[in-house]
């Protein structure tokens, strides 16, 4: 993983109400697989003490960061976790010696 897609995750995780606007759709996306439901941003917006637009404005930064996807279902938006970037970032991050 190169520096600058490292530096530009950090970056989006780096806003505490984007981080934990994160977190939430993590905590969704999880419980999605063991509920066979879906991660849509309606659930989250009651969930969290932010406006609708600020919402917006961080999942589209956190898209950006290849940190979510986001997918349209009717007039719903759905999230999902990059599994992928979250198993290379654990990688990066964990400070194993061989």
């Amino acid at each position: 993983m190169d520096t600058k897609k490292v530096a530009k995750l950090f970056k989006a995780l780096s806003n505490p109400n984007r981080l934990e606007l994160y977190f939430k759709i993590a905590e969704m996306h999880e419980s999605s697989f063991q509920t066979d439901c879906e991660c849509f941003v309606s659930d989250i917006i009651s969930s969290l003490n932010i406006g609708a637009p600020t919402i917006s404005h961080h999942i589209k930064e956190l898209v950006n960061a290849d940190l979510i996807s986001t997918e349209k279902k009717g007039k719903f938006l759905i999230c999902r976790v990059n599994e992928e970037l979250v198993e290379e970032v654990s990688k990066l991050l964990s400070l194993q010696h061989k």
